[in-house]
């Protein structure tokens, strides 16, 4: 069983994710939406992203990289962490 405080990490971190990333990336993390094919947005579910440390993530949200806007002005480091628990869940399903 998850802990209650990283449960409602997990779930904020998912809400975030609806609001702030889903237009590109997708509701499932594929990068699989007219906006994400334009941009080429990452798939979440790859090795490649799912590789790279929350540090490293981190850095990519909080300052951009290529097609993905910075969100430092947008999300706190919480938000942003939040975001990266959310983001490692897509890690144990493979698409794509």
């Amino acid at each position: 069983m998850i802990p209650a405080s990283a449960a409602a990490q997990a779930g904020s971190g998912a809400a975030t994710f609806k609001t702030k990333c889903q237009l590109c990336h997708g509701p499932d993390g594929t990068g699989d939406t007219p906006l994400g094919k334009q941009l080429q947005a990452a798939n979440l579910h790859s090795k490649d992203i799912q590789k790279k440390t929350n540090a490293e993530l981190h850095k990519v949200v909080h300052d951009g990289n290529g097609n993905m806007p910075p969100f430092a002005d947008q999300l706190s480091d919480s938000e942003i962490d939040q975001v990266i628990k959310f983001v490692r869940t897509f890690g144990k399903t493979a698409k794509k």
